[in-house]
C-alpha cells in the first residue's frame, strides 16, 4: 500500500472511474453474473440507488479511482433492514496491496455507525483469494448455492458468507441513513 492513498464516499465525478474497474470483472471473469457492461447511465442509477441509504466508498491515489467497496440490500422486506451484502472490487494493477482490506474496515465502520448488524457476501467459486480475503475480515461460510448462475458456458457455485457487525438484540433501532450520521465525529474520523 502507499501513503498517498485516500478512502472516501464517492462523488458523481468517480462514476466512470469505478466502471472502468468493474467492466474487466463482467468481460472477463464469473467474479460477476453480470454479461454485458452496463451502460453509463444505467451504472450511475445504481450507485445513486445504492448511496441514497447504504455507502460507496472508493480508494485513490491522486485522481486515479484504484478500488471501491459498498453495501446495499440484502433483500428489500422490512425485517431485513439490520442486513446488507458487501462488494469490494481492486483494479488489477493493485491487488494484493491491502487496499480491499482497508476500504472493507472503513465501509463496516460506517455500518457499524448505521446500525447494520449483518454483513453477507456472495463469492462465486472457485475464488481462493476471495474466499481467503473474507474469512480474514470476519466472515464465516454459511452455505453454497450450486450451480446457481451460468456465464461462459459453464454453471458456477456461490459460497455464500455471513459477519455480525453489533450483537443481535431484542427491539434493536432502526438503522440511520450514511447520510444521518456523515456530521458526527465518529463518521469523520473514519475518513482522516
Amino acid at each position: 500500500m502507499t501513503d498517498s492513498l485516500t478512502i472516501r464516499l464517492v462523488h458523481p465525478e468517480d462514476y466512470s472511474g469505478i466502471l472502468d474497474i468493474y467492466a474487466p470483472y463482467i468481460q472477463h471473469t464469473a467474479i460477476s453474473f453480470e454479461y454485458d457492461v452496463p451502460s453509463f447511465d444505467d451504472f450511475s442509477r445504481r450507485i445513486e440507488e445504492v448511496i441514497a441509504f447504504h455507502p460507496w466508498l472508493i480508494a485513490a491515489i491522486k485522481d486515479q479511482i484504484i478500488g471501491y467497496a459498498y453495501a446495499g440490500k440484502h433483500r428489500t422486506r422490512k425485517a431485513y433492514q439490520w442486513s446488507v451484502e458487501s462488494s469490494v472490487y481492486i483494479a488489477a494493477d493493485y491487488h494484493g496491496r491491502g487496499i480491499g482490506k482497508v476500504l472493507y474496515q472503513a465501509l463496516f465502520q460506517v455500518l457499524r455507525l448505521q446500525g447494520i448488524i449483518n454483513v453477507y457476501a456472495g463469492i462465486t467459486l472457485p475464488n481462493i483469494k476471495s474466499e481467503s480475503f473474507h474469512t480474514a475480515m470476519g466472515f464465516t461460510p454459511v452455505g453454497i448455492y450450486h450451480a446457481v448462475g451460468y456465464k461462459f458456458e459453464e454453471w458456477h457455485d456461490v459460497l455464500w458468507m455471513e459477519m455480525s457487525l453489533h450483537h443481535h438484540t431484542n427491539l434493536p433501532p432502526a438503522p440511520r441513513s450514511w447520510h444521518e450520521i456523515e456530521k458526527t465525529d465518529d463518521f469523520q474520523k473514519i475518513f482522516e
